[in-house]
Order: structure tokens, then C-alpha cells, then sequence
């Protein structure tokens, strides 16, 4: 590998994160090894934003030669459960990438014990009994120094009988915790004294009723990463400043654990890279499961979340998101990511791969008067023109079909170039068609147009000798009334008005007296997010399965619903054809 590496003619642009593992496998380190981890929290389901991380943590490795685990970060077991885990694993799979092994920061609570045992031993950790107001006031600002525990010098024998109280189960939460000893001066504000276990008195849904004190993120992650081999713990940037402590912590944990310790060669390095932020849309897990718990969205799935499994169901494929993670790429800067770009992206993949067929969804009836009624045309269509494996499908035609009520007007000015009053249009794969001047529709009491009359100019389908008649008219496209199948659509539109909602919600908890949850979330929100309509499709996608990805022409990208049956199909829109941002 590390030859492969000198010799190597970068072809194309990199990430500066791939820069330092190339730099480093260049160099022999960590024994020329590669492996990273993925470290997720199971207390709710993966947004968009962990693909950019699971891309970068997956990529590398399977780019290297490495191994990427998947370890879940359980420390907290109020919040945690096997549903989240499961949900976790099958959005990564769904995204392309496999793990090495399934691991849990649970599986070292044993040894995380046992090395902070060791740290009271060595004056390195003591058990403090203020509050969590009092150690958050004693700790200072970024300018001030903090002032000392007043239990930070208390013997070792009563800080280790202590904190065995603090996993007795007979502690009450809050009361005590155990802290690192450190330095109250540090400028870097994570060094002075932090929090090691706190006490939960709470079942882990691994463990069981084992343990009662969990330990901390900060003092979990590093021992973790070191005690498994990973070479690079690859996160993000609010990390930076955790960074000389995660050192610290892996220091701690080598000089305890000796000769004797697994990987004593190896030393995980941190690289820190920006977040991803997308505008008009909230990343954020606890907020996420507010819009679920109060019945704004339909589950953790509705395809107007921004999870992985929301994008999955709204018909977001796992090339097109990672196409767009590609495109902007790992800095040290945090941005604000245009939504338009997101979808331009997953456009241009679904133009690759979805199925071509006709779709109706705001239907008029369309009489052609010179067509027999009781014959039936069937032509030839293309599944996708992009690719001529995906094959063929029969469409039929007939006098009566449904257009797109937007196709016709009555009273329509001269550049509206669709059908109206003596004007013509193509069908689309079939004949050119036009409207009478006089008696071209007919209309319901209420002036509602309920059906247009046209006639066939003979000859102009493809093939015949008026195939090329040059008209002012547009193609339309279209389904035989006598052969569609009627469905359900559900066209998706962004949950937020606002392009930072995050920023938009914090501004009017401070204006209203600090209102919180779905309260400050509710004046931000689209009431039109959603819209159900009922429509006429081609019957022949009954054969399409769920989730296959669809154009329904001239209208958008859709996919088939999970929830849809051949009874009763259902489709989601997933974007238009062409940006509508900026509208």
C-alpha cells in the first residue's frame, strides 16, 4: 500500500483529510495501517448530515485498504435503543458501504472502569461532590482562570470507595461525579477538571442492571478508538477544541495499560472537518423527534425529514447524495449549503436511472371526435432514453384520454403554445391533434371545463407520411382513460419557510420569553409541505416495485411509496425537472 502510494499520479482533486492518510500511510505509520470508525449515537435515526460522515469515515477506508467499524456510542441509555441501531445499519448499507464489525462503547465499560480506577490511584481523577451549577460557575470563562474543587484534593482510598457508591445503585443521580484532574488555568476550557461518570441509575439496554454510573463522550471516545486500532478518528469540527484532551485521555490510557495494552504502537489521530448545513432544513436529532412525537411529520421515514430513510422514501438515490457530498467536498469552514444544489445533484442521477412513463395529475378529459370508439392503438415507449438496457413497455391509445389541465386553455394568448381554441400539439408518441375554433370544450355548472374536443390530423404519427409536420405547438403527453389505472400522489414541498430555521427558531424563543419544543417551531413551518391529489398513470407500473425510481414526464422525478400496492399505488414526488428554489 504504501508503495502504491509514492508511485501513485493524483488524477484528480482531494480532500485534505485524504491528504494526511495518504501522508500517513506514505510514511509507514501506524504500521502502514488503515482504519477508521463510525461512532453514532443509537437515540435516533441517521439526517443527511451523517452521510457526509459515513462517506468520508467509509470511503477512505475501502479507498486504502482499510477496515471501517461500526461502533455505537451507547453511553447514555435513557435515550438509546435497538430500533435506532437497526435503523442505523440499514441506512448504511442502503448508502453502499459495508463495516468491519459491529462494535459498542458498552463493550469497554469493563475496561473504561477499571482505567479510571487506576487514574484515582494515580492522583489523576477524584469524585466531586457540587452540583452541576456549582462545578459549571467554579470553572471560569475562556478568560478567567477557574477555581479548584473543593474536593479535588481529597484522599484517594475516599474517592475510590466513592465512586464504587456511585454505581451502587443507591446514589441518587447528580449527586456525585467523578472528574479528571487536570489544570483549572487551562486556557482550553475542556482541561480544566472535566466530568469523567455521572450516576443514572438506569438498565442499559445491553448490560442490564450492571451499572449504574456511565462515563462521559469525552473520556469514552479516545480509550475506544485506541483500544480498537482506529489510525484516524475522523469528525467534525466542533471537535477542534476536544482534540488536546482526546490526546490525553490515550495517553492515560497507554501508560496504564503498559506493554500489556492491544495496539500499544498505535495512536489515533483526529482530523476535524465542517459540518454539513443545508438551507431549509433542521439537523438535529432531538428536534427531528420533536416534529415526530408531536404528529407534524409521519414518522422518522415522511419523506420531508431530512433522515437518510426520509430521503430514501422520498425517492433520493445513494449515488446522487453521495454526488453531492463529492461536490462540496471536506474544509475546515463551515457553510451553508443551498438546498437547489442538493437536488441539482440527485437530478442529474435520476436522469440516468428512471423509468420514462406518462402520469396525469391534474386530469381533464380529451375527446378525440375523429378517432373510433371502439378502437385501441398500442405503441412502443422507451423505459429511459439514457439507457437502452432498461428496455421497452407497451402504452395504449384510444379516443378518450386525460391531459394535464394546465395543457389547454379557452381563452389563451398567442405564446401559449399548447392546445386552446384552433390550436395544435403533438401527443406525445402519437399524432398531432387540433381544436376546433368554435365548441371546443364543455363546461360543468360552476364554469368548470370538463372536457376538450380536438381531431387527429391523419398521418402524423411517427413513421407516416405527416410525421414531420412543423407546428407552433408543444408535445403534451397523456394516458387512454379506457387503460390507466388511478393513483395516489403525494407532491412534497420543504417543510420550512425559512432558509435558517435553526437560527429563525433560536431568534423567536428569545423574543416570546424563551418558548421551547414544537411551540418555537410552529411559526416556521410550511402548512403547505404537503399536497395529496388523485391521478391517472399507465397501468403498467402495477409492475414497478417500491422505491423504483420514476420520471413522470414533463411533471418531475417520483418513486414508488412503500405503503404502495398494485391496488392502490402510491407515488412521491421527489424533485421537479428543474429547479424550483428559486421561485
Amino acid at each position: 500500500m504504501v508503495e502504491e502510494i509514492k508511485e501513485e499520479v493524483r488524477t484528480e482533486p482531494i480532500s485534505f483529510v485524504e491528504e494526511i492518510v495518504r501522508n500517513d500511510l506514505s510514511e509507514g505509520k501506524n504500521g502502514g495501517r488503515m482504519q477508521t470508525r463510525f461512532p453514532p449515537e443509537p437515540n435516533g435515526y441517521l439526517h443527511i448530515g451523517h452521510a457526509k460522515a459515513i462517506a468520508i469515515d467509509f470511503g477512505l477506508a475501502q479507498k486504502y485498504g482499510g477496515v471501517c467499524n461500526l461502533r455505537m456510542d451507547d453511553t447514555n441509555p435513557q435515550k438509546e435503543d435497538t430500533e435506532y441501531v437497526e435503523a442505523i445499519k440499514r441506512d448504511i448499507e442502503w448508502l453502499g458501504f459495508k463495516w468491519g464489525d459491529v462494535l459498542y462503547a458498552s463493550d469497554y465499560f469493563q475496561q473504561l472502569w477499571d482505567l479510571a480506577v487506576e487514574l484515582i490511584k494515580q492522583g489523576k481523577a477524584y469524585v466531586d461532590e457540587q452540583t452541576s451549577e456549582q462545578i459549571a460557575e467554579q470553572k471560569g470563562t475562556p478568560t478567567q482562570p477557574g477555581v479548584n474543587s473543593p474536593y479535588r484534593d481529597r484522599p484517594v482510598e475516599e474517592s475510590l470507595r466513592l465512586f464504587e457508591e456511585m454505581n451502587s445503585g443507591q446514589m441518587e443521580p447528580g449527586k456525585m461525579v467523578l472528574r479528571a484532574k487536570i489544570d483549572m488555568a487551562n486556557p482550553n476550557m475542556h482541561f480544566r477538571d472535566p466530568i469523567m461518570y455521572r450516576v443514572l441509575n438506569l438498565p442499559h439496554w445491553r448490560t442490564g442492571h450492571k451499572w449504574n454510573a456511565y462515563p462521559m463522550y469525552d473520556y469514552t471516545h479516545g480509550q475506544c478508538d485506541y483500544w480498537e486500532g482506529v489510525t484516524h478518528s475522523i469528525c467534525t469540527l466542533e471537535f477542534v477544541s476536544h482534540r488536546p484532551l482526546y490526546d490525553l485521555f490515550v495517553d492515560w490510557a497507554k501508560q496504564v495499560g503498559g506493554d500489556d495494552q492491544p495496539l500499544d504502537d498505535n495512536r489515533p489521530r483526529q482530523i476535524e472537518f465542517n459540518k454539513l448545513n443545508l438551507t431549509h432544513i433542521l439537523l438535529s436529532k432531538r428536534n427531528l423527534l420533536i416534529l415526530v412525537k408531536e404528529g407534524v411529520v409521519n414518522g422518522w421515514d415522511d419523506p420531508r425529514m431530512p433522515t437518510i430513510c426520509g430521503f430514501r422514501r422520498r425517492g433520493y438515490s445513494p449515488e446522487g447524495i453521495l454526488s453531492f457530498i463529492d461536490k462540496i467536498g471536506y474544509t475546515k469552514f463551515d457553510a451553508l449549503n443551498q438546498m437547489s444544489l442538493f437536488e441539482s445533484a440527485v437530478r442529474d442521477d435520476l436522469n440516468k436511472r428512471a423509468q420514462r412513463v406518462s402520469a396525469v395529475v391534474d386530469p381533464v378529459k380529451l375527446i378525440i371526435t375523429n378517432f373510433p370508439e371502439d378502437k385501441v392503438e398500442v405503441y412502443t415507449a422507451q423505459n429511459n432514453p439514457e439507457n437502452e438496457a432498461d428496455g421497452t413497455h407497451e402504452i395504449e391509445f384510444s379516443r378518450e384520454l386525460w391531459i394535464e389541465r394546465e395543457d389547454f386553455m379557452e381563452d389563451a394568448p398567442a405564446k401559449f403554445f399548447r392546445l386552446g381554441p384552433g390550436k395544435e400539439v403533438r401527443l406525445k408518441n402519437s399524432y398531432i391533434i387540433r381544436c376546433p375554433q368554435e365548441n371546443c370544450c364543455k363546461k360543468d355548472a360552476d364554469g368548470n371545463i370538463t372536457e376538450i374536443y380536438a381531431e387527429l390530423i391523419p398521418e402524423t404519427k411517427t413513421g407516416e407520411a405527416n410525421a414531420n409536420m412543423k407546428i407552433k405547438g408543444k408535445t403534451i403527453h397523456w394516458v387512454s382513460c379506457r387503460h390507466c389505472i388511478e393513483a395516489e400522489v403525494r407532491n412534497y414541498d420543504r417543510l420550512w419557510m425559512v432558509e435558517n430555521p435553526r437560527d429563525e427558531i433560536a431568534k423567536y424563543s428569545d423574543e416570546h420569553g424563551g418558548v421551547k419544543g414544537i411551540e418555537a417551531m410552529r411559526p416556521f413551518l410550511n402548512p403547505d409541505s404537503l399536497e395529496v391529489k388523485k391521478a391517472y398513470v399507465e397501468k403498467w407500473l402495477t409492475t414497478r416495485k417500491p422505491l423504483d425510481y420514476l420520471q413522470f414526464q414533463r411533471i418531475g422525478y417520483y418513486n414508488v411509496d412503500p405503503d404502495s400496492t398494485p391496488e392502490h399505488l402510491i407515488f412521491n414526488r421527489t424533485v421537479g425537472l428543474r429547479d424550483n428554489w428559486k421561485k
